[in-house]
């Protein structure tokens, strides 16, 4: 009888687990800006598109977007969710970045420039998955502490 308890709470530990590894990420989809909803940080450029998707056992997420003159920008980041600094490939107005993870819907981002931070910022998914919001704060290239909101729509 004991072996037998023992053996199904066993059981459904594994099971438990294997369910949390599984989980869908809320994050992995396209997402496009809602301008209307973002309140974009003064002499910024902004993102148009984000696209997060998973590769084995990292994440990769390109961004793309305009700079403050107007230029596109495209960059490339590949890591996990371990907290540690990781490239950024591209044209971005950082280099590198660190994504730790909050919950299942939440990532705590830190964006790096020549290894000094730039910007940091929580990325929450909504319930219903269909948003995402990215509230920012740092300080531009001009020295002036900035924060912003931008709100994503999933395609």
């Amino acid at each position: 009888m004991i072996k037998t308890r023992i053996a199904a709470v066993g059981v459904a530990l594994l099971f438990v687990g294997a369910t949390a590894c599984f989980a869908a990420n809320a994050h992995v989809g396209t997402w496009k800006t809602n301008e209307a909803k973002s309140k974009q940080a003064p002499g910024m450029g902004k993102t148009n598109t984000v696209v997060y998707a998973e590769k084995k056992d990292q994440i990769q997420v390109t961004v793309d977007g305009t700079d403050k003159d107007g230029k596109p920008t495209h960059g490339v980041w590949t890591g996990t969710t371990d907290g540690k600094v990781y490239k950024v490939k591209g044209n971005l107005s950082w280099d590198a970045m660190t994504y730790k993870m909050v919950d299942e819907r939440t990532y705590d981002i830190t964006a790096m420039k020549g290894g000094k931070v730039t910007w940091t910022a929580r990325s929450t998914v909504s319930k219903d998955g269909k948003s995402r919001t990215l509230n920012l704060s740092g300080t531009g290239a001009d020295g002036k502490k900035f924060k912003a909101k931008n709100v994503y729509d999933k395609e």
